[in-house]
């Protein structure tokens, strides 16, 4: 018997079957493993969710002060649309002083509002009338905020996570009709789709179709990497098979809408359908038409090859394909395809989803985050940030230093700029480069700078306080003096237009920037005097020992002189500056919410006569250019700042709503020739006379009386005395001696009248 007739058959060799038995155990555990991983990243955290940053949301109500350009201009960052006739959310029209709005749904922290029709009349730069056809009755609504950046993971990729019963009907129909005709009867894999794709493909002699299912391509683009090969292929149609066992049609195709790639705005890839609309239409997803949605499908298949922006043609070939296919597969109707094939692509020329689209603002938002928030949370959790930028004040504030830096033609020259609100401390505007775009040194919150002349209120303030000795017509000496310290240096202070001699007012000292009388004021009263002043109206850090302080050697940043000229503008109250309101999940649960904490720190009574000052400062002082622009309706007070050799230009001033700080110079320190009046000033005021807000309504404490003063004579006289100004005085003056009108003492009117 021959060898080979005592071979086993290949069925009993035992080694075989030992192999097999490896390879099976090999198997079950790489499907075990597969189907651990896709139950692991499907139920957990699906996407690393960016923090969403929005403007503040704006309220309308009557008697608010709003100018009808500038709501405009927000209207159009929100891709509202101006129409004769109001349709659905997102439209509004105009009607003389009449503005019809057709509002859009939104969620706030105070819940989800819902789309609303309103109709406002605004007159001389106020609401006079508000109504709502859905709402009667209405007395105080919002307007969506402003998405204005987002804080991102190292992916860099951006969505809008939509649930399934929120993605339009249309929408799923132009996807299955173009994608996976056979969705919701496969298990994942169609091998009938694929042999129907091969078929459509050779007739058509290129690729129209593809062969794998919307669940493969899921499977494909959230797990596994771009390799081609017949290992990840194996891997890809298993995958797709268990997502199939374990989950819901509508939960897969839920996760395809949000996940899928769909464009590239800068460093961001745009995924999913809620997000594309807004980036190539400008709009949210509900808002769009069928041959929007058809587009955003037919760049499924390649978003740089259909880019619609750089080949309109090849996008406009292929939407018209998705169109076909769905009137083909019975989603709409030969005159429906005919229509909407007609139709041009309505692609946005420029991208309305821009990253970070305030760079200074969102720093700060930044900074005050990282008190609580670690980095991985806010780029992974979807949190939500309600911040108190107002885009309008925004708008003004760079349109203001863009026309101001274009007149001087010093490309060189820097801005940095903080607009808060009086009374409340909320940041509505910062600018911290000549480019409101650049993301770079952001001299709002970190160049510190002398600040000349704006230190000088610290100093009259701190005298103010002391009624008892100084009002604001206490008498000082404007004769030049020089100290001489034990090291042998000296310091003489100088006026700015060099004139000195006799005597100046306090009144007067502060409106003209006089530094010899101010200098002598502030060494009377001692440094350490007005350095407490200084830290209860915030300033912090170090400060500067030397009698050089009284003229401005301090350096601060904008962002820190506007938090002491709060204080000023807040009628002594001080408060801390916020750029966050409150900060929710992506569900809409607060986490922090961020309310106003003031105190009181200086006397109102002293802040009133330092208010009162600084509106003589912009009346007839160094600020009187603004007027030039500025209504005389709106009472406005503030200071000038000009530093040696004209380096820095400095202007802070407030309205009743506002309060601006602006700084010009160069980051090189070189001169400017610029005065505080000449460049900071001019940005200011055109800032402000662009805002709606209301003058300056000082509150007049109890214990603050009035006098009549004529500043020819120098004499307190009787009431309405030709040339004479009512002036405000913390009780009665220690120095008070009426004048007459003819401007002897004595007459039995005077008398008396000073007896009472």
């Amino acid at each position: 018997m021959s060898s080979s007739q005592h071979a086993h058959p290949w069925y009993r060799h035992a080694l075989l079957w030992k192999v097999i038995g490896v390879l099976s155990v090999l198997a079950v555990a790489w499907l075990i493993y597969l189907d651990a991983q896709v139950r692991y990243k499907f139920e957990g955290k699906r996407w690393a969710l960016p923090a969403q940053v929005y403007a503040r949301a704006l309220e309308l109500y009557e008697g608010r002060a709003l100018n009808a350009a500038l709501l405009y201009k927000e209207l159009a960052l929100l891709n509202y649309r101006s129409v004769s006739h109001l349709t659905g959310p997102g439209q509004y029209r105009t009607q003389g002083e009449r503005i019809d709005i057709w509002r859009r749904a939104h969620s706030l922290p105070e819940g989800q509002q819902q789309d609303l029709r309103l109709s406002l009349s605004v007159r001389d730069d106020v609401i006079v009338g508000l109504e709502s056809q859905d709402q009667p009755g209405i007395g105080l609504t919002t307007i969506e905020p402003l998405r204005i950046g987002g804080i991102y993971p190292a992916s860099q990729e951006e969505r809008e996570v939509l649930r399934y019963d929120a993605m339009p009907q249309l929408l799923i129909a132009a996807l299955l009709a173009t994608e996976d005709r056979d969705f919701f009867d496969h298990w994942g894999v169609s091998p009938m789709a694929i042999a129907r794709a091969m078929w459509v493909n050779v007739r058509a002699g290129r690729v129209v179709q593809g062969g794998s299912t919307l669940t493969q391509q899921l499977v494909k683009n959230f797990y596994l990497s771009r390799e081609r090969s017949l290992w990840r292929k194996a891997n890809e149609a298993a995958m797709a098979l268990m997502l199939e066992a374990h989950y819901s049609k509508e939960d897969i195709l839920e996760t395809y809408l949000n996940d899928i790639f769909l464009g590239q705005a800068g460093n961001t890839a745009v995924h999913g359908f809620g997000m594309a609309s807004r980036f190539y239409f400008g709009k949210p997803l509900n808002e769009c038409d069928l041959h929007e949605l058809a587009l955003m499908v037919a760049i499924i298949k390649g978003p740089s090859y259909y880019n619609p922006r750089r080949y309109p043609e090849r996008a406009l070939e292929r939407r018209n394909l998705v169109l076909k296919l769905m009137m083909e597969n019975g989603y709409i109707a030969e005159g429906a395809y005919e229509a909407w094939s007609a139709m041009p692509l309505g692609v946005v020329a420029k991208p309305r989803f821009q990253q970070d689209r305030y760079p200074a603002f969102m720093e700060l938002v930044k900074r005050q985050l990282r008190d609580e928030y670690d980095d991985e949370d806010l780029r992974s959790e979807g949190l939500k940030i309600y911040t108190t930028l107002d885009p309008q004040v925004q708008e003004s504030l760079e349109r203001a230093a863009s026309t101001v830096l274009a007149s001087r033609q010093d490309e060189a020259l820097q801005i940095g700029a903080v607009v808060s609100g009086v009374g409340t401390g909320e940041v509505a505007a910062v600018l911290g480069d000549r480019d409101p775009r650049y993301q770079g040194f952001n001299r709002a919150l970190d160049a510190s700078r002398p600040v000349g002349s704006l230190i000088k209120p610290a100093i009259f303030l701190t005298a103010l306080s002391q009624p008892e000795n100084y009002h604001l017509m206490t008498a000082l000496e404007n004769e030049p003096f020089r100290l001489e310290f034990s090291n042998g240096d000296t310091w003489t202070p100088n006026n700015f237009d060099g004139e000195t001699g006799g005597q100046v007012s306090m009144l007067e000292a502060l409106s003209r920037s006089l530094n010899i009388p101010s200098a002598r004021l502030g060494l009377e009263l001692g440094v350490p005097a007005v350095q407490q002043t200084l830290r209860k109206l915030g300033v912090q850090g170090d400060m500067n020992p030397y009698p050089s302080l009284l003229l401005g050697a301090q350096s601060l940043t904008p962002l820190e002189v506007s938090k002491f000229y709060l204080t000023i503008a807040s009628n002594g109250f001080n408060m801390p500056l916020r750029a966050i309101r409150e900060v929710t999940t992506a569900d809409g649960e607060t986490l922090s919410r961020y309310s106003i904490d003031i105190e009181q720190v200086v006397a109102p009574e002293a802040v009133y006569l330092l208010q009162h000052a600084m509106q003589y400062t912009m009346r007839e002082g160094t600020g009187r250019s603004a007027y030039r622009q500025l209504p005389q309706a709106l009472n406005v007070a503030g200071k000038t700042g000009t530093t040696n050799d004209f380096r820095d230009s400095w202007f802070a001033g407030f309205s009743g709503d506002y309060l601006g700080v602006v700084w010009m110079g160069r980051d090189d320190n070189q001169s400017t020739q610029l005065t505080g009046a000449s460049g900071a000033l001019r940005v200011w005021t055109d800032a402000f006379r662009r805002l709606p807000q209301h003058p300056l309504g000082m509150v007049k404490p109890a214990a603050i009386e009035t006098f009549w003063y004529d500043p020819q004579r120098a004499v307190f006289t009787e009431e309405n005395c030709r040339g004479a100004l009512p002036l405000p005085f913390w009780g009665e003056p220690h120095d008070l001696r009426i004048a007459d009108c003819q401007g002897g003492y004595g007459s039995i009117r005077s008398w008396i009248k000073s007896w009472f």
